[in-house]
């Protein structure tokens, strides 16, 4: 049976920094493209019958390194839109709002690029991304579907291929650089891998 295939994308100066980065198209930073070229490995022993990515560019890129050079833009599969805590990290956000939690208490609205999204709005996107995909992942004889997106994307996206509600991507940790999938067994999607990480880099690695 086909899996689906979950790789967050390489390191950017955000996301080292812990900033909510959004709908901000920030590029990998040199380490985020060596450990886009590393994903490569772990693709290798798998028949990919659909790669799709985040059209912003560090998933395009990432997609692009790891070898994945037919991979289909798709706008659903964009990050969470933090509205007005885009680029802002959580303990920023918790000196004016002690104890806030994404995915318990949401964000405010921001400017026009970065309204803002509630988590059950992202899931509702992560919805229309698995019934597109829902024939390739039903056929026994076809391909693992492979997206490239963003963290939180990708959390709520897996957990709602596993019939959660999206808030439970809040369980689902999910490093820069990563592959996780989710198979079937019983006739059940189930989590295979989570969070597998590139080999270690050397000390002369970015």
């Amino acid at each position: 049976m086909a899996e689906l295939v979950l790789v967050r994308h390489g390191q950017t100066e955000w996301s080292r920094e812990g900033r909510h980065t959004g709908r901000t198209d920030v590029p990998l930073d040199e380490r985020g493209e060596w450990q886009a070229r590393a994903v490569a490995p772990l693709l290798n022993d798998r028949r990919v019958a659909l790669a799709l990515t985040s059209p912003l560019r560090r998933a395009t890129r990432t997609a692009l390194l790891a070898g994945l050079v037919d991979a289909r833009p798709d706008a659903d599969l964009m990050e969470w839109d933090y509205g007005g805590y885009e680029g802002i990290t959580t303990a920023r956000i918790q000196e004016d709002r002690p104890g806030w939690d994404l995915w318990a208490d949401g964000v405010v609205p921001g400017d026009g690029q970065h309204p803002g999204e509630t988590v059950d709005e992202v899931g509702a996107r992560a919805d229309r991304v698995l019934a597109a995909v829902a024939d390739r992942l039903g056929d026994p004889s076809g391909g693992d579907v492979v997206v490239v997106a963003h963290g939180h994307l990708l959390r709520v996206l897996a957990v709602r291929r596993l019939g959660l509600p999206a808030c439970a991507g809040s369980m689902f940790a999910l490093a820069t650089a990563t592959l996780s999938s989710i198979g079937v067994e019983h006739g059940r999607p189930v989590v295979t891998a989570w969070n597998t990480r590139p080999p270690a880099p050397s000390e002369s690695t970015p």
